[in-house]
C-alpha cells in the first residue's frame, strides 16, 4: 500500500507557526477581540448583530486565506495555494449571504446546540493554546487564534447560534476543513487539532438541520 507522502516535516510545519506569530505580532490579540465581539453579538442581538458576526468571520476567513495560508504555509506545501482559494470562498459567503443578503441572524438559545457552540468557543479560544503549550508546542509555535485550525472549531460554535432558517453554504467550507485540518492531529502532533473532529460533527448535524425553521413556542 502506497502512504501519504507529505512534502514537508513536522519541524517545518511548526516553523511556519513561528514564522507567522513572529512576523503578525500582535495581531493575534486584534484577532481574539473581534471573537470575543462576535460572541458579545451573539448573547446580545441587536437588529445589525447578524451583519456584525458575519462580518467578522468573513474577515477571520480572509486573514487566514491571505496572511497565513498564502504568505507562509505556501513557502513549505503547494496545496496551500487551493487552501487559499477555499478560504477566500468561505469568507466570500460569509460576506454575501450575512452582511449582504442578511440571511443569517444569532440568538442564545438554550438548549443541546448552545451547548455544543459554547463548549467549541470555549475550546478555540481557551483550551486549544493552553493543550498546544502542554503539548510541547508553546509560543510562538503555537497555532494561534486566525490560523485555520482553531478559527474553523470557532466558527462552528458561532453558527451553532444561527438562527433557523439558515443557509447550508456557510457550513460547508468549515465543515471541509474540519475533514482536512483534524490529520494534522496525527500527523504533526498537533493533538489539539482533534478538537477538529468534534467540530465537524457538529458541523454536520447543522447541516443536516439548516435550512428548517424551528417551532417557536409562545409562553
Amino acid at each position: 500500500m502506497k502512504t501519504l507522502e507529505i512534502p514537508f516535516t513536522p519541524e517545518e510545519f511548526h516553523g511556519v507557526f513561528r514564522d507567522y506569530n513572529t512576523a503578525v505580532w500582535p495581531a493575534q490579540w486584534f484577532l481574539v477581540a473581534l471573537a470575543l465581539l462576535a460572541v458579545i453579538a451573539v448573547l446580545r442581538p441587536r437588529p445589525w448583530s447578524g451583519v456584525a458576526v458575519t462580518a467578522i468571520l468573513g474577515f477571520l476567513w480572509g486573514w487566514m486565506a491571505v496572511a497565513y495560508h498564502l504568505t507562509f504555509f505556501a513557502r513549505i506545501s503547494p496545496p496551500a495555494y487551493a487552501f487559499t482559494a477555499l478560504s477566500m470562498v468561505g469568507a466570500a459567503v460569509f460576506i454575501w449571504q450575512g452582511t449582504i443578503r442578511r440571511r443569517l441572524a444569532f440568538q442564545w438559545v438554550s438548549g443541546p446546540k448552545a451547548m455544543a457552540g459554547t463548549a467549541l468557543i470555549v475550546f478555540a479560544l481557551i483550551v486549544y493554546p493552553v493543550w498546544s503549550a502542554c503539548a510541547g508546542h508553546p509560543y510562538p509555535e503555537t497555532p494561534t487564534f486566525g490560523v485555520p485550525c482553531p478559527t474553523t472549531i470557532f466558527t462552528i460554535g458561532v453558527l451553532c447560534f444561527a438562527v433557523p432558517p439558515t443557509p447550508h453554504s456557510p457550513l460547508i467550507v468549515p465543515i471541509l476543513w474540519c475533514l482536512v485540518g483534524a490529520q494534522a492531529a496525527f500527523l504533526f502532533g498537533v493533538r489539539p487539532d482533534i478538537g477538529l473532529i468534534a467540530a465537524g460533527v457538529v458541523g454536520i448535524g447543522l447541516l443536516a438541520t439548516a435550512g428548517t425553521r424551528r417551532r417557536m413556542v409562545r409562553s
